[in-house]
């Protein structure tokens, strides 16, 4: 599931035109970054990602007509593998609307008032093959939603993936084992030290267990990991 790309194509999606300006302005003046397009709705983003395949998109989540969520979900259905990273722009983080982003299959979240270098870090992060940006945040809100997230009204999903959480039967120990791990914030080199393996192994249970459950990114194995009752809010590491 990895990408190998000389130059981080980034696509730019938010409604508020100084915003995206700033964005675009930003991530051009940064070396190893393209920017390919930028858009100011949902509908936009959709028609730019399947003409341009980014590697990034940089997506609003609130905006008026097709949400965030929606885009997010619609990209990575029509998307030619490797599938575009998405990166959520929230301006609070506890934002049930991020959570149905994470839910869609977006890779992780930033909050609009993060500076540049947060910014450009974030991009190079997802874009290199790092698919959860913060994961200590990232599981504060998946802990905050999971219980109530399998059934929002109105949240936008009307598109997105794992509606309902998958099941985990079809998955071996050592998977299932890898992802309460990753649900619980690890990275790949602390679980290959917990469980005395390479790390080259966790990203092989972590992709066929992906594979198996119909997942675009590690962070919607983690909403799937609570939402499932694998693990549970407020578990110990």
């Amino acid at each position: 599931m990895s990408r190998v790309t000389a130059c981080i194509r980034v696509l730019v999606v938010d409604d508020q035109f100084l915003i995206r300006a700033g964005l675009v302005g930003l991530l051009r003046a940064a070396p190893g970054i393209e920017v390919v397009g930028e858009a100011g709705d949902g509908d936009e983003a959709v028609e730019l990602a399947a003409r341009t395949s980014p590697d990034v998109v940089l997506m609003d989540i609130r905006m008026p007509g097709m949400n965030g969520i929606t885009a997010t979900a619609k990209i990575l259905q029509q998307a030619a593998e490797p599938a575009p990273r998405i990166l959520v722009l929230t301006t609070f983080d506890l934002d049930e609307y991020v959570y149905g982003a994470l839910r869609a299959g977006a890779s992780g979240f930033l909050l609009k008032d993060s500076g540049p270098e947060r910014l450009l870090a974030a991009v190079a992060a997802v874009g290199g093959g790092d698919a959860l940006f913060a994961p200590s945040v990232t599981r504060r809100l998946v802990e905050a939603f999971a219980r109530q997230g399998a059934g929002h009204e109105g949240d936008g999903l009307e598109g997105a993936k794992s509606r309902r959480p998958p099941d985990l039967a079809a998955l071996t120990l050592r998977e299932v084992e890898v992802l309460k791990l990753i649900a619980r914030g690890l990275t790949n080199a602390d679980i290959a030290e917990r469980l005395y393996i390479s790390e080259a192994t966790v990203k092989t249970h972590l992709n066929r267990t992906m594979s198996k459950l119909d997942l675009d990114s590690r962070a919607q194995a983690v909403v799937v990991a609570y939402e499932t009752g694998l693990v549970t809010p407020g578990a110990g590491g």
